[in-house]
């Protein structure tokens, strides 16, 4: 689905005319819902075009049977949850996934391999608390995803900008290419002349390169490039004397459950 184009730009429409979101979190630090929050000036704009029924981050009160927008934060680690976004996918005419954890399983896929080894390496007697858990894993892997504000965080304008999308239709294409062509837009240093890792190489493009323009190295929070070749790019890493392996325990870090994928196939 390219967009909803569900037509809300009367401003004299009631609250139930207005597209009905929901705001659903997951496994995350719920970072990326703050980060929308962080928009001052342009929030109340952004509130206006929607009516919103649930955000888990800001209201006890459960969540609704009907709407019409789930934007999703964080991954999928349990059977509840997976149920939970099966929920909202039956539900919402678009789903959102919102951030890293989302889009990539982020932070907890880090957990993804050998996972079912791991709760007894914390605890005990794993808590009931954790319910029945899974390997953790992004919420495209359970569902299908309409649009997906990728980084970590979200770049608040840029989940605004898909908002809009969702809301109003677009025939906007989302990006395949890698960081490197951005940073060679920027006209930045590339850190591989200068023998230190960063993973702009395999990952997709999009935030223009943010962490690279301050002098840091890109540590892949937007995921995986579709047209990323992590063989050629470990061959890259022995070339400029960086050690492939230290390429793939960087990888990890947002993209555990991605580089799996891509292995099996």
């Amino acid at each position: 689905m390219g967009g909803t184009n569900m037509g809300c730009g009367n401003d004299d429409r009631q609250a139930r005319d207005l597209p009905r979101v929901v705001v659903v979190g997951l496994a995350s630090c719920f970072g990326c819902q703050l980060q929308i929050t962080n928009v001052e000036q342009h929030l109340t704009d952004v509130l206006g075009q929607i009516d919103l029924r649930y955000w888990q981050l800001a209201s006890s009160e459960p969540m609704p049977e009907e709407f019409d927008v789930a934007v999703i934060e964080g991954a999928v680690t349990t059977e509840e949850s997976e149920a939970t976004v099966r929920k909202l996918r039956e539900r919402a005419k678009c789903v959102i996934a919102l951030g890293a954890c989302a889009a990539t399983a982020g932070i907890p896929g880090i957990a993804a391999r050998n996972f079912f080894k791991r709760p007894s390496q914390v605890y005990k007697d794993v808590p009931a608390a954790c319910g029945s858990m899974v390997v953790p894993r992004p919420v495209g892997a359970v569902i299908d995803v309409d649009h997906t504000v990728r980084c970590c965080p979200v770049d608040t304008m840029d989940f605004i900008d898909v908002l809009q999308r969702a809301l109003y239709g677009s025939n906007k294409f989302d990006r395949t290419g890698t960081m490197c062509g951005q940073c060679k837009r920027n006209g930045t240093d590339c850190f591989f002349d200068q023998g230190q890792l960063c993973l702009g190489l395999v990952t997709v493009a999009g935030c223009g390169a943010k962490c690279v323009n301050l002098g840091r190295a890109c540590n892949g929070c937007r995921g995986l490039s579709p047209d990323a070749n992590l063989e050629a790019a470990r061959a890259a890493c022995g070339r400029a004397g960086v050690d492939p392996d230290d390429f793939d325990e960087a990888l990890a870090l947002f993209n555990q459950v991605e580089r799996v994928q891509s292995a099996r196939e």
